[in-house]
């Protein structure tokens, strides 16, 4: 097929005789310019030509949005299109949607710089104006194609459901009809955005784009993906962190009927077989000698004492107003709390999982992708290779909740590892079962936090002391750089360094230890799954010292911030606040709030409970108020809200990983439960109503809900948590 590039208007098009395809990396200071390439999953169906960048519009009137983030389960895809189909006009029936390969120069996130993937709830928000421009240059490339091919001003012409028409003239055509005349127009400098009155398709309830591949099975994961001569493979790692291969006798492993190889890696013995199972017996009839000389020996209990002593020390300034030291000191009341916080797992519903294949055209790899530069790099320099020569094939993934944003690239090196020690002769699929990813993977950290607040005469907070103690996420990472500053791992402070009430003497340390290398990684909302716990349920119990309603203090202090008041007021109202419960027979019941901003968005939530004599806790109900900018999918956002509820839930009542003697004592869902259909309460989520440009909404959902359960907690039955999970039996009467 013949294709030309042209450079025109400091934008990139291709023309070909089978349709037009559009690339946009906007805003200019934040991307490179686009320029041509392969995109797609490498199954997806013929088209007439490949795209360079995020809409391809074919002969047959299809409409291919190519998505540069990873579609997980949270909506991605469904918004990016929805973006693209709004401006474009298009019938949302016509519009399809194709992961976009790994290729920085084009499909970066504009919130990173020059890096691709998905992660901190910035799909959306960075791709809000150069998804919508990309569709709205696409339409006036139609418009002008209809206009001259009927001798008509372009202002006479509509387009909508994928129909342009000339109403005087009654004259139409599809999209498909007028495709190959405007790929040979030239892309405007400047297109007009739709204003919110005008949005057809945005704010609207929309039918998700994976929904029915999903429900029908023809959804591609990794698990999916079959090449010829592809190996499975297993790997027995190292049931301590830190510790190596001494010796390992495979003759067992190679008696298995089905096992080709078993190979030696840095991560430890790949047993690699004709399909899963077999190598999965493979692994189990493997001896292996472990050398724990190297290996980290210690216990959770162990390590949080340490923490505990840390905490009796200052630690590095993350932030500090006024003099909080001297304001305790003066206080009328002072009081002082201390939580501490799990590991905790990722526990996404499909492992990790990945298939690499090397060729003398370079190395390919199909998976779940969500960091595609880190990714392609780390792979590049395992392999010797220039970056360009690792493509990547971005696939759907089953949840992630931060895992395969891993900044260490390690289940797909590992992988790599494999294919390297092989010689390259077979492609391998990697499959983690459920006990490794629980034994051997990474984990949200650890925390340990104290605070102390002092109360004046008048019932006012004048003093904030707040120290935290936990591993660094970032440190030792691409991200450090940018991230840690001074010391400080922005990361393990979100949502407390940043705590929005306006009290004048505020100081908050952290403390970040050295000398663990149990693996850390973010967690769904990261930082924040432990500061809102411990600010907002040690801010209620200062308003209950000060004998005032913890909504009224709130809003008292929030005058500098009206987003957070907003969803305050609005969750304090749905949920029924200043009202009394309904009284059930032999319950305590209870009503609790909370609110949290993270990744530029404001949730405010009321908890209410049900807690038995013996401690047995229902959460009843769950009112959420969310801020986060203009809605695209207002029924995608209840969703994520509600799964972020769910996640949440699960480790406020279930989630620790633990350790004893180095060695991580989960292996499955029977040690490590999530959330039971039984243990969901009734949710309601009510959206702000805003013009302002969307932000985060897979991960602000999380952070409230534990703190609005504890405080509620506290209202039925008068005890506070301190330690997560709650244990239960502490609440019998």
């Amino acid at each position: 097929m013949n294709r030309a590039i042209e450079n025109l208007s400091r934008r990139r098009f291709l023309q070909a005789g089978g349709g037009l395809t559009l690339g946009f990396v906007l805003p200019a200071a934040l991307a490179a310019e686009a320029g041509p390439g392969k995109a797609g999953s490498g199954l997806a169906a013929p088209v007439a030509f490949e795209p360079n960048a995020f809409l391809r519009i074919g002969t047959d009137d299809r409409v291919t949005v190519i998505s540069k983030h990873l579609e997980m389960g949270q909506g991605t895809y469904t918004g990016l299109a929805t973006l693209v189909a709004e401006e474009l006009d298009a019938a949302w029936a016509q519009v399809r949607v194709e992961g976009a390969p790994a290729d920085a120069s084009r499909y970066n996130n504009l919130f990173w710089g020059k890096a691709q993937g998905t992660g901190g709830s910035t799909a959306m928000a960075n791709s809000w104006e150069q998804m919508r421009k990309a569709g709205a240059a696409g339409r006036a490339m139609l418009v002008a194609a209809a206009a001259d091919a009927w001798q008509v001003p372009a202002a006479e012409i509509d387009v909508a459901d994928g129909v342009v028409r000339h109403s005087p003239s009654r004259r139409s055509a599809r999209f498909g009809e007028l495709a190959e005349a405007a790929a040979r127009l030239p892309v405007p400098n400047e297109v007009r955005l739709k204003s919110p009155a005008e949005f057809k398709l945005i704010g609207k309830r929309i039918p998700r784009k994976d929904s029915i591949a999903k429900s029908t099975g023809r959804a591609t994961f990794t698990q999916d993906v079959q090449l010829p001569g592809l190996l499975v493979a297993v790997v027995a790692h190292p049931p301590r962190f830190g510790a190596t291969v001494a010796s390992f006798d495979a003759s067992a492993a190679k008696a298995i009927a089905g096992v080709d190889d078993v190979v030696a890696i840095p991560q430890g013995v790949a047993v690699l077989a004709r399909d899963t199972w077999s190598a999965k017996k493979g692994r189990d009839a493997l001896a292996v000698t472990w050398d724990d000389s190297k290996a980290y020996r210690k216990g959770s209990d162990e390590i949080l004492a340490e923490y505990r002593a840390m905490a009796a020390t200052p630690g590095l300034a993350a932030r500090s107003d006024g003099d909080a030291e001297a304001a305790l000191g003066a206080a009328a009341q002072v009081l002082e709390a201390s939580y501490d916080f799990p590991y905790l797992a990722h526990a996404a519903m499909e492992p990790m999982n990945c298939v690499v294949r090397l060729g003398a055209d370079g190395c390919e790899v199909w998976n779940g992708e969500q960091m595609h530069t880190g990714d392609q790099f780390a792979l590049a320099g395992l392999f010797g290779l220039p970056p360009e020569k690792v493509t990547i094939h971005m696939l759907y993934a089953g949840g992630s909740f931060g895992r395969r944003a891993c900044k260490d690239s390690d289940y797909v090196l590992e992988c790599a590892q494999i294919v390297k020690a092989i010689g390259g002769r077979a492609p391998v699929k990697l499959v983690w079962l459920r006990e490794d990813d629980m034994k051997a993977g990474y984990y949200r950290p650890m925390f340990h936090h104290a605070l102390r607040g002092g109360i004046d005469a008048d019932g006012h907070i004048v003093g904030w002391h707040h120290r935290l103690v936990g591993q660094s996420i970032l440190t030792g990472s691409p991200f450090e750089k940018m991230l840690v500053k001074d010391g400080i791992d922005q990361v393990s402070v979100e949502g407390a360094a940043n705590l929005p009430y306006a009290i004048p003497n505020l100081r908050v340390e952290l403390h970040t230890p050295s000398d663990n290398p149990v693996p850390v990684l973010w967690w769904r909302s990261v930082g924040s799954t432990h500061t809102a716990v411990s600010t907002e349920t040690f801010f209620d119990e200062l308003s209950a010292a000060a004998g005032r309603d913890p909504v009224e203090t709130r809003l008292s202090l929030l005058g500098a911030h009206p987003r957070h008041a907003a969803v305050l007021k609005l969750a304090a109202d749905k949920g029924g606040w200043g009202t009394p419960l309904a009284p059930r027979a032999g319950l305590r019941r209870g009503r609790g709030i909370a609110v949290h901003e993270s990744f530029n968005s404001f949730v405010a939530q009321v908890a209410e409970v049900s807690v038995a004599a013996d401690g047995a806790l229902k959460v009843d109900r769950v009112v959420c108020a969310v801020d986060c900018g203009t809605a695209i999918n207002p029924d995608n956002i209840r969703a994520q809200v509600e799964g972020g509820i769910g996640f949440a839930l699960a480790a406020l009542l279930h989630g620790e990983i633990t350790l004893a003697d180095g060695v991580v004592q989960q292996d499955n869902f029977d040690g490590y439960p999530v959330l039971r259909i039984n243990e969901m309460p009734q949710i309601e989520v009510h959206i702000v109503a805003s013009t302002a440009a969307p932000t985060g909404i897979g991960e602000p959902g999380v952070p409230p809900l534990a703190p609005a359960v504890m405080n509620a907690i506290a209202a039925a039955t008068g005890r506070r948590i301190y330690r997560l999970p709650i244990d239960t039996a502490a609440l019998a009467a």
